[in-house]
């Protein structure tokens, strides 16, 4: 695909070492790096967990000290890669004053805010906190709808959240069947009816990215190489310029 070659981008990653449940070495990110860069991923945010009251709260001031020394062995070793930082953000009560007083960040100091919600157990408030924020004009992404399995298929809550203007992050390797066929089967629907504003990897240790095969699954579902384009690169460039999102 001659859309896909190069210049791939990646909202969503956990590769900064020794935060979460992603890498646990500045050895192991090289090598994730090295694996993004050989599949033409030429810029990643990097967006540890931040999960309020827990281990996996790094806060700003400490998560820019380690990414300095990643960024540092980056131009060290002249890799032709861009990072950019921020946080995926389990949605919480109190997450706008986490934001506000530099516990946790937006993706690249962005408008941009990207949000998870649990895995298993559902939040009754989810709404009011997503309408705060939106209110104090941040603009949430809502990580890997595709992975909350006690939410309706019928798509109606995610139709809700686009309605009010949060913004929708499919995890690629979903379709390739990570998450087993639920994930799958829930994404592609997402994709067909134009729900998804970005694909990301999620990337968590050393395995393949294997974009390129899930660009081509991902033509086939939209039909447009256009929005392929779209949900793989272009829409990144507004969250870097904190532009809105076409």
């Amino acid at each position: 695909m001659s859309t896909m070659n190069s210049n791939l981008k990646d909202i969503h990653s956990h590769i900064l070492s020794g935060i979460d449940d992603g890498s646990s070495s500045a050895t192991e990110s090289m090598k994730i790096l090295k694996l993004a860069i050989e599949e033409g991923v030429s810029d990643i945010i990097l967006t540890p967990h931040y999960i309020y009251g827990s281990n996996y709260a790094c806060n700003n001031k400490d998560k820019r000290i380690r990414f300095e020394v990643l960024q540092e062995l980056v131009e060290t070793r002249n890799l032709p890669i861009r990072l950019y930082l921020g946080n995926e953000i389990l949605l919480c009560d109190n997450i706008l004053e986490l934001l506000e007083n530099g516990e946790c960040m937006t993706l690249n100091h962005s408008r941009y805010v990207l949000v998870e919600l649990p895995m298993n157990n559902e939040l009754l408030n989810v709404k009011n906190i997503l309408f705060e924020l939106i209110n104090h004009e941040y603009i949430p992404i809502l990580a890997h709808p595709e992975r909350y399995h006690y939410i309706s298929e019928d798509s109606t809550f995610f139709e809700s959240l686009i309605d009010m203007g949060v913004l929708l992050q499919g995890n690629y390797k979903s379709l390739l069947g990570k998450y087993g066929k639920g994930a799958e089967r829930r994404l592609k629907k997402l994709l067909q009816k134009g729900m998804i504003s970005f694909l990301a990897s999620d990337m968590h240790h050393v395995e393949a990215y294997d974009l390129k095969k899930a660009a081509k699954k991902v033509l086939k579902i939209v039909k447009d190489k256009k929005i392929v384009h779209q949900l793989f690169v272009e829409n990144f460039d507004y969250i870097l310029y904190d532009r809105d999102v076409c």
